[in-house]
């Protein structure tokens, strides 16, 4: 079976002398990198006195952390980030829901109910030689935002994986000598692009600081990348300090984006400053693995499509994901949900209540399609329900919005009803309603509205920040006597949205 890590010990034996990853000070080659792995994997199996079978990666901007992820791909373990920036409780969680049976760390302990292994270099330069792997299915357990106010375990296949990277590895025509960007946190399912398709070709992937990220196209600059991915939004924030001067990233030879929708005015703007490089949207929910469809701008922004939203189409599916755009009533439309399967289709949520109403299944002689109840089988037939409304332009999809509550912050896929429970956990509050408005550079900010008695707006943000990762807190919240309500008895979220916006001025 083909696992993540063959696309890594493939080029590690074909480009051993050539850099693997730049993180801070150090380089470290494709050899160092797959020994330092292999040191970690053996020390790894030590400390449980076997191979672990699921292993958590506390993940830090760090050579040993990505050793770390490596060594659990290397023994066949499944992988599980977790973000250190995150509350211990949101993190503890996500340890117990994936069934941890070991977490590597870095200095500070995790504290998280399960065995833990510091990760360290050889003391004596000499790495131990790590064990035979075990055979595993699962790459990887994601978890994201679930509207029930647990995060939700989404598992993703070697064989999932492996067939995205046969797509992306050789269109981005990656190898060596080319320096790729690594702006995502480990915990966000776009870095396993960044990668394995730099360690796929044989490229180097350049991680930068926390204080690169605050500056985007220096960083580009002097780390000279041919490579860059990242949210629309890192766009804006680069507008916002003015660095994205004509001709100011000239190594760039391609510019992807994913995650948020991506305007017509973002990808101008990121195109000027690179003009010898391609721009490229890209379009997936995790389930999906990463992404599964593409749309390629062309040289000349004369040329690029008009959208009514003003976003840049998302494209076409890649090759061999099928996909089916549905309407209201289940059946084939030009506009509706977009729904997809095939070899990227996860196996379906770690938690099997979360798959109910989260696919379609069509039987035979079947005119429309009929959701996914509690018992029901889930086969690879079973189309994926992506949530995201779509419409067919020119032989292009064009994403229009949600058809849910979930929402898209920072790049982060955010279910409101989940921030929603945290609120209503909290003493004397009686209900809360939680929005999605828009911000400046087309960034999505929270607020909440609260009903109950003596509240504490400052106290109650707090209790989310304890339990929630921070773009997952409000900006602001207020409180009020009664929630409004519309003509059918439901609560307006319309009439909140308008006086929330109102009260901006």
């Amino acid at each position: 079976m083909e696992t993540l890590y063959h696309w890594f010990a493939a080029s590690a034996e074909k480009h051993a002398d050539a850099p693997a990853l730049e993180a801070g000070a150090r380089t470290l080659t494709y050899a160092g990198l797959r020994d330092l792995a292999g040191h970690v994997a053996a020390e790894a199996v030590t400390a449980v006195g076997a191979i672990p079978a699921r292993i958590g990666v506390l993940a830090e901007r760090s050579v040993l952390t990505y050793a770390g992820y490596l060594a659990a791909q290397r023994l066949g373990s499944t992988a599980v980030p977790l973000n250190p920036a995150f509350p211990r409780e949101r993190n503890r969680m996500i340890a117990e829901a994936a069934g941890l049976d070991l977490v590597l760390t870095e200095g500070d302990p995790a504290d998280l109910g399960v065995p833990e292994l510091e990760m360290t270099e050889p003391a004596d330069g000499v790495p131990r030689t790590p064990p035979e792997s075990r055979t595993g299915d699962l790459a990887y357990i994601l978890f994201t935002s679930g509207s029930t106010g647990q995060p939700k375990g989404v598992p993703i296949r070697h064989r999932n994986v492996c067939a995205y990277l046969g797509h992306v590895v050789p269109r981005y025509g990656m190898g060596p000598g080319s320096r790729v960007s690594q702006t995502f946190d480990l915990t966000f399912d776009l870095s396993v692009f960044d990668m394995f398709t730099a360690w796929g070709g044989g490229a180097t992937l350049v991680v930068p600081s926390r204080e690169d990220l605050l500056a985007p196209v220096r960083f580009v600059a002097e780390k000279e990348l041919t490579h860059w991915f990242s949210v629309p939004s890192m766009v804006s924030f680069a507008q916002r300090l003015r660095s994205l001067r004509p001709g100011s990233m000239p190594t760039l030879r391609w510019s992807l984006f994913c995650g948020e929708p991506l305007t017509t005015n973002q990808a101008e703007a990121w195109q000027r400053a690179a003009p010898g490089g391609v721009v490229e949207n890209l379009y997936g929910p995790t389930e999906l693995t990463i992404s599964c469809a593409e749309f390629r701008l062309p040289a000349d922004p004369a040329d690029w499509p008009g959208t009514a939203n003003g976003t840049v189409p998302i494209g076409r599916p890649y090759p061999t994901v099928n996909h089916v755009v549905l309407n209201d009533e289940g059946r084939p439309a030009v506009e509706g949900e977009l729904c997809a399967r095939g070899p990227q289709r996860f196996p379906g949520y770690l938690d099997p209540a979360d798959n109910e109403g989260r696919f379609y299944h069509f039987g035979d002689g079947d005119r429309s399609a009929r959701p996914h109840a509690a018992g029901d089988e889930l086969d690879d037939d079973a189309w994926y329900r992506t949530g995201d409304r779509v419409s067919w332009q020119d032989g292009s999809l064009v994403h229009l919005g949600r058809s849910d509550q979930q929402v898209k912050v920072q790049g982060y896929r955010v279910e409101l009803g989940e921030i929603e429970a945290v609120l209503r956990d909290q003493e004397s509050v009686r209900d809360a309603i939680v929005l999605a408005l828009p911000g400046s550079g087309g960034t999505t900010e929270l607020e909440a509205v609260c009903t109950g008695s003596h509240l504490d707006p400052d106290r109650l943000l707090a209790a989310v920040g304890g339990r929630l990762p921070q773009y997952m807190v409000p900006r602001r919240l207020t409180v009020l006597d009664a929630l409004p309500l519309n003509v059918n008895g439901k609560i307006d979220r319309s009439a909140l949205t308008a006086d929330a916006i109102g009260q901006r001025g």
